[in-house]
């Protein structure tokens, strides 16, 4: 689950991590006077959960709460990469010395978290990694141990950073992980991660994906993703609503299985005889009848699905079970 920047923001705050001041707004006036909140030069960011936006002109200076006014209006209910704009971020402008990058990510090949930095921030860290890669510095985590205190310093002095300033960049380095851990995060990004002309670090942006499998942890998020997830379709909401594993795909054949390997493997033999899936759907070993016909209702209400193919491995799943669920769920579309 991707969040806001703002939501970010307002986590790393409590960790006593530097951000910006700022204010979100929906409409224009709450842009206005947020700006007046502030009462300097601001930036009004576009809160949407895709990348790109700055270059989709979704990343504007204020002067003024009149240009705050105006420039607010000129982003609102504007889409981004296919995404409507409903909020912006209006936060103080930060003058920054230098721009760097800095993320903790779950490194799934290495099997443990992995700090990555360079000196060159604010660009596609995708280019910096394909033009010049000797400039992403990289260091992992002992997922039994833990960040230790001297990899932070590492990392902070391959930055080129040294006394105080290495001290400071290397608590917020530890800081994050902290986050990180508490927030079962998946990723944690600051690009850029601004150096101020007075040798402070600010996190100018900043981007945390969380592991959906982690929601019910945190209350606040899982109820958003009821009511709100771009990146999920309606059917998707549901099914997660029901803990399903379902993804919505392009094709016209429902699919379900049990065990995600089963499902896959579905898929790909649909895809060799010439036929498009029209999801991905995981019922998971020892379903019940009762998550079964929930998971053929949702698979079922998608209206591409012309024919549906159940591939249940017996043993794991009761085959009575699934046979009875396919009864109930056709004598309620008959």
């Amino acid at each position: 689950m991707k969040l806001f920047e703002y939501e970010a923001k307002d986590i790393v705050r409590g960790y006593d991590l530097p951000a910006p001041n700022g204010y979100v707004a929906s409409t224009p006036d709450e842009a206005k006077m947020a700006w007046l909140k502030i009462g300097h030069p601001s930036m009004i960011k576009a809160q949407v959960l895709v990348a790109g936006r700055g270059k989709a002109g979704g990343i504007k200076p204020a002067s003024s709460a009149d240009e705050a006014f105006q420039v607010a209006k000129s982003i609102l209910s504007t889409t981004i990469k296919g995404e409507i704009v409903n909020k912006v971020l209006v936060e103080e402008k930060v003058q920054g010395k230098f721009e760097r990058y800095i993320s903790i990510v779950v490194d799934r090949a290495s099997r443990c978290y992995t700090i990555l930095c360079s000196t060159d921030g604010g660009v596609d860290i995708e280019q910096v990694a394909d033009q010049n890669p000797e400039k992403i510095i990289r260091s992992k985590i002992d997922p039994l141990i833990g960040l230790q205190d001297f990899q932070s310093r590492i990392a902070a002095k391959q930055l080129g950073y040294g006394g105080k300033q290495m001290t400071q960049l290397a608590s917020l380095i530890s800081k994050l992980f902290k986050v990180m851990l508490d927030y079962d995060a998946e990723l944690i990004e600051s690009n850029p991660l601004i150096e101020t002309q007075s040798g402070e670090f600010i996190l100018a942006d900043l981007r945390i994906l969380l592991d959906d499998n982690s929601l019910y942890r945190h209350p606040k998020f899982l109820e958003r993703m009821k009511t709100f997830e771009p990146d999920m379709t309606p059917l998707e909401v549901r099914a997660h609503e029901r803990s399903l594993a379902y993804v919505e795909l392009t094709g016209d054949i429902g699919i379900i299985g049990n065990g995600a390997g089963l499902v896959m493997a579905t898929l790909d033999m649909i895809l060799d005889y010439g036929g498009k899936a029209a999801n991905f759907c995981d019922v998971g070993g020892g379903a019940n009848e009762e998550r079964i016909a929930a998971a053929l209702e949702i698979v079922l209400a998608n209206p591409r699905v012309n024919s549906l193919l159940i591939n249940i491995m017996g043993g794991i799943t009761r085959c009575d079970d699934v046979a009875r669920a396919i009864l109930e769920i056709q004598k309620r579309w008959v």
